[in-house]
Formats: structure tokens, C-alpha cells, sequence
């Protein structure tokens, strides 16, 4: 049985919440916003992932992976993160016609640590 790894799927589910997001923003937002949507998602989430791991850097510091074995209960509370997304994507059924680029962009940076969380996780394991 092939066991992936908890940041990993982390990042899939947070990916995955993004995508329902940019969905029901496309649909029920202004029209024509789903290109700008997405590349706001790419921009936000590969920016922050590398001015984040660059300003690490350059501050020395040394955090772990967001889900780890020596606190069990960051699994619950990295769960939330696709959670908070999947209810942000309930607004546009809610409050339809706006244009909902600052969600979509808390949403990306959102998306941003846990992709960011993934790569530290596997850093450390191999």
C-alpha cells in the first residue's frame, strides 16, 4: 500500500479548495474574471512559496512542515486550511455579481504555505 505523505495531501486538498473557489468566483462573480482568477492563484501561491523560503533564508529561520509526528494534533489544526477555503467558496453563492480577487488571493497564499509545507516535508525526508 503506497502511503503519501500528510503535507502533500495537505496541499492537494488546499489545491483542490482553490479550484472550487476560483469556480464558483468565475461563475457567480463578475464575468470574464476566470483567467484573472487564476494567474492571480499561480502568481500569489509561487510568490509566496519563494520570497517566503528566501526570506527563511536570510532570517535563519528553522520551522517544520506544518503536519509532524511530534505534535499529532497539527493535522487537525492543518485541516482547517482547505476548510476555511471551502467556506470562502460559499460567498459568491451568497453575495453574487462582485468581483472576488482579494478572496482568491487569500486563498492563494493560503494555498502557498501548505505547498510550502510539502516541500519542507520532503527536504527532511530525503
Amino acid at each position: 500500500m503506497i502511503r503519501i505523505e500528510p503535507n502533500l495531501l495537505l496541499a492537494i486538498t488546499t489545491g483542490v479548495a482553490v479550484a472550487l473557489l476560483i469556480t464558483t468566483a468565475s461563475v457567480f462573480g463578475e464575468p470574464d474574471r476566470a483567467l484573472k482568477y487564476i494567474i492571480l492563484v499561480v502568481l500569489c501561491s509561487s510568490g509566496f512559496v519563494l520570497m517566503n523560503g528566501w526570506w527563511s533564508r536570510r532570517m535563519k529561520l528553522e520551522r517544520p512542515p506544518m503536519v509532524h509526528a511530534e505534535a499529532a494534533t497539527t493535522a487537525v489544526w492543518a485541516s482547517l486550511f482547505p476548510l476555511m477555503i471551502i467556506l470562502s467558496a460559499a460567498v459568491p453563492l451568497v453575495f453574487p455579481g462582485h468581483d472576488y480577487g482579494l478572496l482568491v488571493i487569500i486563498a492563494a497564499v493560503w494555498f502557498g504555505v501548505t505547498v510550502e509545507s510539502a516541500l519542507k516535508a520532503r527536504r527532511q525526508a530525503g
